[in-house]
């Protein structure tokens, strides 16, 4: 259930649900406790300790689309903001369908994909499994920066070397295979050339999510000549999208406040 601290609003009126994991999203979360909005954080739990957000949090799946469906005309939710990870397919899927069925006003706030500059050596792909096969067949140490969700994959191919950056310490690795990282962004352009210079990296592999947080590696990439292989974002149906907290404010009537 929700933690439901300050007053309730009246039946009818705005309550928001935002489905969270992003820097994006958590600026949006201080926005709307600022501006009073009766919201509700939604985190998927796919990492031990999530950052702490100054609304009303849950934690966890809803139970597909029907699970959603439910807990929004349960808890009255006038609107829903998706502000999910772009790689968050499944989830953003589901609330297309769940708040198409609900009645429920749906927005995405989805940052800008990465675009490729002068000096990039990427090779774009569509999914994980077309990454595996985009590394060299000779050995070569990889900065694997695609989280922990898609790891075997990747291990499977025992003649690489790979350097790990993960949130939660979930895996380790003996040293010949390599080695963990244990940090959570944003990371800084300085911080990102010493790790990949001290760990002779010669190929990254990361997820075209897009935003400030983690661009860090690509620049020190592009100044260090290295190879990026970089994922497509996933289909999600169509919907509304946004860019900017801003118009999701405008979007909820409560711009200004």
């Amino acid at each position: 259930m929700i933690d439901n601290h300050g007053s309730d609003m009246a039946r009818g009126s705005l309550r928001v649900l935002l489905l969270g994991g992003t820097t994006e999203a958590s600026r949006l979360a201080q926005a709307l406790a600022q501006a009073g909005v009766d919201a509700v954080f939604s985190y998927a739990g796919r990492t031990d300790a999530p950052i702490a957000q100054p609304l009303p949090t849950r934690v966890g799946g809803f139970g597909g689309v029907a699970g959603l469906q439910a807990f929004l005309q349960a808890e009255r939710i006038s609107h829903v903001v998706d502000a999910t990870h772009p790689f968050a397919a499944q989830m953003s899927s589901n609330a297309v369908q769940a708040c198409s069925a609900a009645g429920v006003p749906l927005l995405a706030l989805e940052r800008s994909a990465w675009q490729a500059q002068d000096g990039d050596v990427w090779t774009n792909v569509a999914d994980i499994a077309t990454a595996v096969k985009a590394l060299p067949v000779e050995p070569a140490r990889v900065f694997l920066a695609i989280g922990k969700q898609n790891l075997a994959p990747f291990l499977a191919c025992t003649q690489h070397w790979y350097l790990l950056r993960l949130v939660d310490p979930v895996l380790n690795l003996p040293a010949s295979r390599g080695h963990v990282v244990l940090d959570r962004g944003p990371f800084t352009l300085q911080g990102d050339r010493a790790l990949l210079q001290a760990h002779g990296i010669t190929h990254i592999v990361g997820k075209n999510s897009g935003g400030a947080g983690a661009e860090a590696k690509l620049v020190a990439a592009r100044e260090l000549g290295l190879p990026v292989i970089l994922i497509d974002r996933p289909h999600i149906p169509s919907r509304h999208t946004v860019g900017s907290v801003p118009e999701v404010l405008r979007w909820l009537g409560v711009a200004g406040h």
